[in-house]
């Protein structure tokens, strides 16, 4: 990575989300899911206690296996849950937020807070779309 967003992200200073290739901009992309969201919610909830992988799938429901998995690996790779396998027939995998990630699920409950506020006057915005797009 040479650019400039990625150089200064990659020294702890402040990246330039406008740039395609900065770090700033993959990592929104990475915590801005569905399942992240639910997953970090449902780990902070547990916190500072640890949630088996199935018990996780159980509280989130939609999310498939595969799903919560890439969802899970990708949170532990940025730092944000730790895993913890213990060695029985099958394993019994465990996860829980580290320090960074209870600062994500800050970040994420006020936009939840928002959202929930202002669904309302969003779905009206949508049906006034949907409305004037069937009259033109």
């Amino acid at each position: 990575m040479t650019t400039r967003g990625a150089r200064a992200a990659g020294r702890g200073v402040r990246g330039d989300l406008f740039d395609p290739h900065c770090p700033t901009r993959q990592l929104l992309d990475r915590i801005g899911t569905k399942w992240t969201s639910m997953a970090v919610k449902t780990l902070a909830d547990a916190a500072p206690d640890e949630v088996r992988f199935a018990e996780l799938k159980r509280r989130m429901p939609g999310v498939s296996q595969k799903m919560l998995s890439v969802t899970l690996r990708n949170l532990t790779r940025d730092g944000l849950v730790s895993r913890r396998v213990e060695p029985t027939v099958p394993p019994r995998v465990f996860y829980r937020l580290t320090g960074l990630g209870l600062s994500l699920e800050a970040a994420l409950a006020g936009l939840r807070t928002w959202a929930e506020e202002h669904m309302a006057e969003i779905d009206r915005a949508n049906e006034a779309a949907d409305q004037e797009a069937d009259e033109g």
